[in-house]
Order: structure tokens, then C-alpha cells, then sequence
């Protein structure tokens, strides 16, 4: 998983800095008109703590996830 930032240019998203590969399915969250976001300086400190972990590869993927994950009916 990789995470981004883009602009809005003429309708459609642009990506600067990280490539992505024709057709690739992405997810998009958007803030609100004059929506921001903040963290405590706590919270910073255990996002950038997470983020750095993953760049060290100590993460579960995708399909551990899923698998780790109860089944419906």
C-alpha cells in the first residue's frame, strides 16, 4: 500500500511522486470544504512510529489480513 496526496486538475486527480501503473485501482478520501485535519503531538508521534515500521517491512499484507479476519455466515 502506498500513500499519496494528489490535486484535482480539469476534473481529474494528479499524482505527483509516485508512479502508478495504468489501470491501478486506488481509494480516494477527501476532506470537506474547509475541512483540515489535526493530531496531538501523540498521535503524530505513533502515525510517524507505524509509518516507519511499514518502511522497514514489519507489516501484514492484504491476504494475512483478510485471513485473519472472522467469517460472515
Amino acid at each position: 500500500m502506498q500513500v499519496a496526496t494528489a490535486t484535482v486538475v480539469d476534473g481529474k486527480l494528479v499524482v505527483e511522486g509516485l508512479p502508478l501503473a495504468e489501470g491501478a485501482v486506488v481509494t480516494i478520501i477527501t476532506r470537506g470544504a474547509g475541512e483540515s485535519f489535526s493530531l496531538t503531538e501523540e498521535q503524530e508521534n505513533e502515525l510517524l512510529a507505524a509509518m516507519a515500521e511499514i518502511d522497514r517491512g514489519k507489516f501484514e499484507g492484504l491476504e494475512d489480513l483478510l485471513q485473519s479476519l472472522p467469517r460472515q455466515g
